[in-house]
């Protein structure tokens, strides 16, 4: 089901996916089959969206992230792409973020650029996550840490 007011301009829906209410989805989108986008996400051009992934209401999806099979992504997620953003500038450059299959992140959490989320990892609610997080490890607060494997 792709909702009729949003506006999606991708022709890489997989099959029983569903799109919700006010979103965005630019053209080159690849979204997988069977996932879940809530209402008021925008999702940009290079992004990369496995099979049977939740993303919950709230969400911008920027070019550089890739997000495997299994994924389930909380309510307002900050997702960035790059660590020293200025408007208009010729320095621009785009990491790239992979969140590996399985993988949980929780409401409002914040996701800085060029890092990996491992297979199966839960980062907890509000986390602030600057570095690459392990598989089957669990990481909370601000700056994100382990708090268990």
């Amino acid at each position: 089901m792709l909702h009729s007011s949003s506006d999606i301009q991708s022709k890489n829906i997989g099959e029983r996916t569903n799109v919700w209410q006010f979103c965005v989805v630019l053209p080159g989108a690849v979204i997988g089959n069977n996932c879940n986008i809530c209402s008021h996400c925008f999702i940009e051009n290079d992004v990369t969206i496995g099979n049977d992934v939740t993303i919950k209401c709230g969400n911008q999806i920027w070019d550089g992230i890739t997000i495997e099979d299994g994924v389930f992504i909380g309510a307002n997620v900050s997702f960035t792409n790059d660590r020293h953003p200025k408007s208009k500038s010729a320095h621009f450059s785009r990491e790239r973020t992979i969140v590996r299959s399985g993988a949980v992140i929780g409401a409002g959490a914040t996701l800085l650029p060029g890092i990996e989320i491992g297979e199966n990892a839960v980062v907890g609610a509000g986390a602030v996550v600057t570095k690459d997080v392990a598989a089957d490890t669990v990481v909370v607060g601000n700056p994100a840490r382990i708090l268990k494997k």
